[in-house]
């Protein structure tokens, strides 16, 4: 009689374990459809990467910096052109 509890509850503790083992296993699975349908949908919305927008960022402020400059040089080019017009009287 000694012996019958003892089984019955080694059997209920593999019983435990594999189910505990069964729902750690359905919960990766889970995890993973979940993780590729984030990506799906994550491509699907034609994101850029970070590195790319700070690439473009870059070259946005670069190109701002090349019009003030060229804007400033147009300026002191037309007051040039302004002060070295004859003056008609």
């Amino acid at each position: 009689m000694n012996q019958s509890p003892n089984r019955l509850f080694d059997e209920f503790a593999k019983l435990m374990n594999d189910a505990a083992g069964m729902a750690q296993g359905a919960k990766r699975e889970v995890e993973t459809a979940f993780q590729a349908q984030l990506e799906r949908f994550i491509s699907d919305m034609d994101l850029i990467h970070r590195d790319e927008f700070d690439a473009m960022k870059e070259l946005a402020v670069k190109a701002m910096d090349r019009a003030d400059e060229l804007e400033q040089r147009v300026a002191a080019l037309e007051k040039s052109l302004s002060n070295s017009e004859p003056k008609e009287d």
